[in-house]
Parts: structure tokens; C-alpha cells; sequence
């Protein structure tokens, strides 16, 4: 009996190490000069890809590679939850969310747009889109889900906008001191444009803590629409799905978590009891690890025959509409 269970789970517990694994080494690979602007999740995405492509897929440990990919994904959802302070969101007011909320459908709609145009992926356009409206890589594994992406084309998506996101906001701290802003103004663009909340940080570092604090505040904005925009897709596939027979959608429970998560965060840690800056910074930790472990499992499935035909053309059209989204944005602040 006990010889059956771990012949059973063997393959399981395996396969999440391995993933483990992949995404340790991402994280100490991008702890080297110039590699750690990228950071380990793009890091990790390529490690999986790469070894797919010279060792194929192990076959062996796909439950545990699974596992990773899907629970852990939404587990990691959930924990990120707690990056979002609700109250501070709120008090900033109705401007900043208008402003994001401008931001969202102008990614979203010109990504869009021009995959119709110059006939590109239509799922891979769609992930970037909101990818860049609202938090990079954790919006597209939010949503990917709801939207039944595949495993490849969010691995995919993650990566590129992890790279693309990390190049522009290298750029930004290059061409802060040629522009007519100050700290706070500098900031508010830097939380308005960019892709993912480590590289608001990065950009908006320089701008010292006015400009790092309003950055941070234009971004929190952006991933507070998360959860309207996935009610929003969630209603879209439903209705998609009683036109289509047997194509209905499971509503993903693991945004209740993040939402819960978030309402913790925001109202009670802090004003019941408080939790050390040490554990806050551990959970933190934490769930940027189980997200690329995730994102690792995710890596594993894509093959990079397919990238260059299917990922080029969206890529593309990523750095033209995140260059018109930096133009906007600048006008908006």
C-alpha cells in the first residue's frame, strides 16, 4: 500500500522539484551584472525553454510540472494579492484610477487592433495587451486562465514582456534627466507606462522616494483594475461560451483569494496586528518564486521551433504599442 502511494505521487513531488530547481537557478543567474535588470522569471522561462528544446519534454515528471503550472500559478495569484493596498488606492481618488483605467483599454484595444491589421496571434496579442495595461507577467497569468490560453502562449507572453518591459525600463532611467519633470511627475509616468511593478521599481528608483512612491502609486492603480477587467472577461466567455456548446468557463475561484488577500492586507495586517517587515518581505519572496516555478512549467511546454513564426510579429507590435502607451502616458501626467 505504501509502495503504491509513492510510486504514485513519485512523479508529482519530482516533477515540482524540478521546476523548483529551474527557477532557483533562474533566480541566481539573474543576480549577475546587466542579467539582473532582466530578472529570474524571464531568466527561468528561457532555462525551461531551452532545455525542452535540447532534452524534449520529461515525459516523467509532467504531474508535477503540471502542478506547478496550474495550482502554484493561482497560488501565487493569490499571495499577490497582498502587494495591493486598497485603502491607498482609494484615497488617491477617482483621477489615478481614470488614468489607468485609460491606460488598460488603450493596451488592451491597440494590441488588438493591430494584430487584426498586420495579422498577427491573436491570443498571444491579447495576453501582451493586457500584460502591458495592467502588470505584466501576473496579469497574463491571471487572465490566462479565464481566456483558456494555452500553456505556451502565456509562457510565451510572460517572457516577452518580461524582456520588453525590462528594456524600456532601462530606457526610461537613461532619458529621465532630458525630460522637463519633476520627481513626483517622473513618477506618476514611470506607474502609468510600464509593464510590471518591478520595473516601475527599477525605473522610478532614480526619482528617489517621491518619485519611487508615486510610481509605485500609478501602478497599484493599474493592478487594482485587475480584478473589474477579470470579471469583465470572465462574463465575455461565459456569453462566448452559450453560443459555443460545451465551451462554458469555471469561474477561477483563485481571484476570491487575491481579492481576499488584498482586503488582509489593506485593512487588517496593520491595524489588528502587524506583521515583521521580515515575513512581509519572506511572502514577498515567496511568491515571486512559486510564480516562476510556475512559469517554468509553462516554459516547458513551448517549443521553439513554433516562437519565431508564432512570437515575432506580437512581439513587435508589443514595443510599437508600448512606445505610443509611454507617448500618451507623458501627456496624461
Amino acid at each position: 500500500m505504501l509502495t503504491s502511494r509513492l510510486t504514485t505521487y513519485r512523479p508529482l513531488v519530482l516533477g515540482i522539484a524540478f521546476t523548483a530547481l529551474l527557477a532557483t537557478a533562474g533566480f541566481l543567474i539573474a543576480r549577475f551584472p546587466y542579467i539582473n535588470k532582466i530578472g529570474p522569471l524571464a531568466v527561468a522561462i528561457l532555462l525551461a525553454v531551452l532545455y525542452r528544446h535540447f532534452f524534449g519534454y520529461p515525459e516523467a515528471l509532467r504531474n508535477g510540472i503540471h502542478f506547478s503550472a496550474k495550482k502554484l500559478l493561482r497560488l501565487a495569484i493569490i499571495l499577490f494579492g497582498l502587494k495591493l493596498n486598497i485603502d491607498v488606492i482609494l484615497q488617491e481618488g477617482i483621477p489615478l484610477l481614470f488614468r489607468d483605467f485609460l491606460v488598460i483599454c488603450f493596451s488592451i484595444g491597440l494590441m488588438i487592433l493591430l494584430a487584426r491589421i498586420f495579422k498577427a496571434d491573436d491570443s498571444l496579442s491579447v495576453l501582451l495587451g493586457i500584460g502591458t495595461g495592467v502588470c505584466g507577467a501576473s496579469a497574463i497569468a491571471a487572465v490566462s486562465p479565464i481566456l483558456k490560453a494555452k500553456e505556451e502562449d502565456t509562457a510565451l507572453s510572460a517572457g516577452i514582456i518580461s524582456i520588453v518591459g525590462t528594456l524600456f525600463a532601462v530606457g526610461y532611467t537613461v532619458i529621465r534627466p532630458l525630460l522637463p519633470f519633476d520627481a513626483e511627475a517622473y513618477g506618476m509616468w514611470v506607474g502609468l507606462s510600464l509593464h510590471e511593478v518591478a520595473h516601475v521599481a527599477l525605473a522610478g528608483a532614480p526619482a528617489g522616494e517621491d518619485g519611487l512612491g508615486m510610481a509605485l502609486l500609478g501602478k497599484l492603480g493599474r493592478v487594482f483594475l485587475l480584478v473589474p477587467l477579470s470579471l469583465l472577461l470572465i462574463w465575455i466567455m461565459q456569453k462566448k461560451g452559450k453560443q459555443e456548446e460545451g465551451n462554458q468557463i469555471t469561474f477561477p475561484w483563485f481571484l476570491v483569494g487575491f481579492i481576499l488577500m488584498s482586503v488582509f492586507g489593506s485593512y487588517v495586517e496593520g491595524r489588528f496586528f502587524t506583521i515583521s517587515e521580515e515575513v512581509m518581505n519572506g511572502i514577498s519572496t515567496l511568491t515571486s518564486f512559486l510564480l516562476t516555478m510556475a512559469m517554468v512549467g509553462l516554459g516547458l511546454s513551448v517549443s521553439l521551433k513554433d516562437v519565431r513564426q508564432k512570437a515575432l510579429k506580437p512581439m513587435l507590435l508589443l514595443i510599437v504599442t508600448s512606445v505610443l502607451l509611454s507617448v500618451v502616458t507623458y501627456w496624461l501626467v
